[in-house]
């Protein structure tokens, strides 16, 4: 049996913030997509151990390692990406609530990914998020390409989504929670007022203010004053 533990102050409410933002490959999601699209075209181990090094951090340029790795997709029938979404995507455990929670404290949710708008658009629909941001595979002829339209989305443009969000529902970063696993998430989690290290790599355990290693996404929820039980009326007396 393994356990997280926190140490947080007592009176911190989770509506004394404004936005929830995740990342989403293996994050607000169990799985890495480009991963498992790799997989219909028999490169999932080749493409994986680039996504691994890159999300720690062993990679210096993530735009090239998103290069390297979408080019060895090109061929692949874009019927691929409904199928990665029907047959492997899950939401990771707890995140409902979570979400759920933090709508409920009047919080904004942003999903900001290095991956694909394919799969952010569908759980943005899915979750009732209010903003989403990432990366666009071209296809042609409904056939992947291998290339990534306009800028890519690397560190800067997640940091810059964040900023771009805040300002949009007029707010601080530190009014932030930001939640992720990978080296590239470092960049917006460093502007946020708390930033959640999501069974994440050394790395970024390391630069957080939180971290979660064992439990589920919810589990953020007992760091926050409104969101712990309440004894009944008349008990603990």
């Amino acid at each position: 049996l393994h356990v997280d533990a926190e140490v947080v102050p007592a009176d911190v409410r989770l509506s004394d913030y404004r936005l929830l933002a995740f990342d989403m490959d293996s994050t607000l999601i169990t799985i890495e997509c480009i991963d498992e699209i790799a997989d219909f075209a028999g490169r999932k181990a080749e493409v994986a151990a680039i996504t691994e090094a890159a999300m720690r951090g062993e990679i210096a340029d993530f735009d090239e390692s998103l290069r390297r790795r979408t080019e060895l997709l090109a061929g692949l029938p874009e019927s691929t990406l409904q199928r990665v979404y029907d047959e492997r995507l899950r939401v990771t455990p707890g995140a409902q609530t979570l979400i759920a929670a933090a709508k409920e404290a009047s919080l904004h949710v942003l999903l900001v990914s290095g991956g694909f708008t394919f799969f952010t658009e569908r759980l943005r629909d899915r979750l009732d998020l209010d903003f989403a941001c990432a990366n666009t595979l071209e296809v042609r002829d409904g056939v992947l390409t291998g290339r990534v339209l306009g800028e890519i989305v690397d560190a800067d443009g997640k940091k810059r989504a964040l900023e771009r969000t805040c300002a949009a529902i007029g707010c601080e970063p530190a009014q932030a929670i930001v939640v992720g696993d990978g080296a590239n998430d470092l960049k917006m989690m460093s502007i946020a007022g708390v930033s959640v290290a999501y069974h994440a790599k050394p790395l970024v355990r390391s630069e957080t203010t939180h971290a979660i290693n064992h439990c589920w996404l919810d589990a953020i929820l007992n760091w926050f004053d409104d969101q712990l039980p309440r004894p009944a009326p008349g008990r603990g007396r």
